[in-house]
């Protein structure tokens, strides 16, 4: 390939993970075509900008990088969740090539070929891209995207107007692509979407396909595929419905990562009425105690929102007493802000900013104290890590219930001969608020190491 006559595109990648699979799978397209991809501006023929659309500070975020982008090129696709308001984009910027929404992967390059079009020769068996795309994720892990969109009606989100109704992806193709990455080196398999546990039900549940057997397409049948094939599965974005208690076993069996991401969101009737969210936290707290005496190390991530219109001191505290009584592992609280769209602007009682803040302050104090306890409680026992990171101190690892980025992570200090992707069994020596210390088991990486699993 003469690769003077390849155009370079740019990408600014936005969002959530759900987000980050979808430029995942725009570069590769890019790639398969035979367009290069450059980090800088300066060379790039256009630049993509996908974009989150979800909260009025990740718009704002959004319609900055944007600005930037023409500011730096002058050239612009926008894509993604903030695309579905072309007209905020263009009344704002009104200089972008073109506006597409969330996975319209044939409009962005459609807008690509239109205003970079490529006018060398590729050869797809010189120009290799790898059998499993393009990931802008470290090559230990990658997220497994099962699903578009949502079927439930939350006063607060505005996800089922971005990306739609629910719309679960073949299970033989979702399953095609895990084994791919496994293929590839992934030792860690992220499985999202906007509601994991409802997998299949648009599809009926139908049987499928997969390596010549027929495979249920369901969030049970998903997760006993998925735990066959020997590397960590974790499951991300899950609604509590009744069936999820049918994947505990698979938990026990060691198949799937003894880790549910569970957005309760808050704990108070009358705020998860006003949120359209299921409103009955005993039972919550049931199943939860269920959960632990059947998975002993189970680990519990949610996120929880602050300052819901019309959230009184009495909510708020029973918020706290669920905390308390859940001692749920990994916590993420969000203060309410509205967004555009979403029915509970309509909402009566706005809660002051000031009074969200406290709430806020409150809720992440408690929080630290519960994790700061379940932490230190782990002192002296053994854990499996997958390393993430070599630095000049030693290594930075996760355990089983740390998903990457947003939970805690283990540190093995002055460790060596350890390399990204590693995985090895480690005792716990230490614990702060959030993370963990541990030193490996066997000698040999550093004071006293465990056997590395290559």
């Amino acid at each position: 390939m003469n690769t003077q006559s390849v155009p370079k595109i740019g990408f600014v990648s936005l969002g959530c993970p759900k987000a980050l699979v979808d430029s995942e799978r725009i570069l590769t397209q890019l790639r398969l075509e035979g367009y290069a991809i450059t980090p800088s501006y300066d060379d790039a023929a256009l630049v993509v900008v996908n974009t989150c659309g979800f909260i009025d500070d990740a718009r704002a975020e959004s319609l900055a990088a944007i600005g930037e982008a023409l500011d730096e090129n002058g050239r612009v696709v926008v894509t993604g969740c903030l695309g579905v308001d072309a007209q905020t984009i263009r009344e704002l910027h009104p200089s972008v090539l073109a506006v597409t929404g969330p996975h319209q992967y044939e409009a962005v390059m459609a807008a690509v070929h239109e205003h970079a079009p490529f006018r060398g020769h590729h050869d797809p068996l010189l120009d290799l891209v790898p059998a499993q795309g393009i990931r802008l994720t470290p090559r230990h892990y990658a997220y497994l995207k099962i699903s578009e969109g949502c079927n439930h009606s939350c006063s607060f989100c505005i996800i089922p107007s971005l990306r739609g109704s629910l719309v679960s992806r073949p299970i033989g193709e979702v399953l095609d692509e895990a084994r791919r990455l496994v293929d590839a080196g992934v030792r860690e398999l992220l499985v999202i979407s906007q509601d994991t546990s409802a997998y299949g039900v648009d599809l009926g549940y139908r049987t499928g396909f997969w390596g010549g057997r027929p495979v249920k397409s369901s969030f049970v049948g998903l997760c006993e595929a998925l735990a066959t094939l020997g590397v960590w599965v974790r499951l991300h974005y899950v609604y509590p419905y009744p069936h999820v208690d049918a994947v505990l076993p698979i938990m026990g069996s060691g198949g799937i990562l003894p880790y549910l991401d569970i957005p309760f969101q808050h704990a108070s009737p009358r705020v998860l009425k006003a949120m359209k969210r299921p409103a009955a936290s005993e039972k919550v707290l049931e199943r939860i105690h269920r959960w632990r005496e059947q998975i002993p190390g189970l680990t519990l991530r949610s996120t929880f929102i602050v300052g819901f219109p019309g959230e009184e001191d009495a909510d708020f505290a029973q918020l706290l007493s669920f905390l308390e009584a859940a001692q749920i592992d990994r916590v993420g609280c969000f203060k309410y802000s509205p967004v555009n769209g979403a029915a509970a602007n309509a909402l009566p009682g706005a809660v002051p900013e000031s009074v969200k803040q406290a709430r806020y302050e409150a809720l992440m104090e408690t929080q630290m104290t519960i994790s700061r306890a379940r932490l230190a409680a782990r002192i002296g026992t053994e854990i499996d890590v997958l390393v993430d990171v070599i630095d000049t101190a030693g290594a930075v690892a996760r355990g089983t219930g740390d998903a990457p980025e947003i939970d805690g992570v283990v540190h093995l200090p002055d460790v060596s001969g350890l390399s990204a992707g590693d995985q090895l069994r480690v005792v716990v020596t230490g614990a702060d608020d959030y993370d963990l210390t541990a030193r490996p088991l066997v000698q040999g990486f550093g004071p006293g190491v465990s056997e590395v699993q290559a």
